[in-house]
């Protein structure tokens, strides 16, 4: 009987570990809201075959760590901007300043303040929207949907939960009108509140995700860039 026991006590655990965890999506809640900050190009000229930004930020600090308790992945240099080209991973600027080499084809730029854990601000004023370049341009007001976070590596507690956020342009998300689908690797989320999530429960290793600006009725919405895919790494 004890035999018994021990083999059946033994056969539940190598089941239990066989099962794998739940990835879920959580509202992050409790962020600065920074519904005052602004984010204003007052330059823009090329030399050395160079875009040189130079971005006027208000009721912001670059540089300064963001009070929270979201225990994120988050960046000792503290809070910066968000830069992205054509949608691609974001580079990181903690400085207004900064030079960018760009193809010489059109180029969609999105930048916008984070939080020094990479969460957004999403006011009306906080980003910057243009295209520059020779190439054939697109269509800035049709609806778009940016992809921000999660980005790269992943190591230790940081693999514990991690930051989904994304950036609507010329779009809102509701309950009965466009939506945000998420698929991350075979789980899926409709999204209808512009709010930054956990991701939690995700296994070591690659991690697939997929981003989808849809309608009400569940059919993509045709806009540059939609959808995003990225791939993360845990370890």
């Amino acid at each position: 009987m004890k035999k018994f026991l021990t083999l059946l006590l033994t056969s539940i655990i190598i089941i239990s570990c066989d099962v794998p965890e739940k990835i879920t999506l959580t509202k992050l809640e409790g962020s600065p809201k920074y519904d005052s900050s602004k984010l204003k190009l007052n330059e823009l000229n090329y030399s050395d075959d160079k875009y040189n930004f130079s971005f006027e930020v208000e009721n912001y600090e670059l540089g300064a760590q963001t009070l929270n308790n979201s225990k994120l992945a988050n960046s000792a240099k503290g809070q910066h901007i968000h830069f992205i080209l054509n949608n691609a991973p974001y580079s990181a600027h903690y400085s207004g300043n900064f030079s960018k080499k760009l193809e010489e084809d059109n180029n969609v730029i999105l930048a916008f303040l984070s939080r020094s854990y990479h969460e957004s601000v999403k006011n009306s004023n906080a980003y910057y929207f243009s295209q520059i370049g020779d190439g054939e341009k697109v269509d800035l007001g049709k609806e778009y949907l940016f992809y921000s976070r999660p980005k790269g590596v992943y190591k230790g507690i940081d693999t514990e939960k991690l930051l989904l956020d994304f950036y609507l342009i010329n779009t809102k998300i509701s309950s009965t009108g466009n939506k945000v689908k998420v698929t991350i690797q075979n789980s899926e989320f409709i999204i209808d509140e512009w709010v930054p999530y956990y991701i939690e429960g995700l296994p070591k290793g690659e991690i697939a995700i997929k981003l989808e600006l849809i309608n009400s009725e569940g059919v993509l919405i045709d806009s540059p860039f939609n959808p995003s895919y990225r791939t993360v790494t845990l370890e």
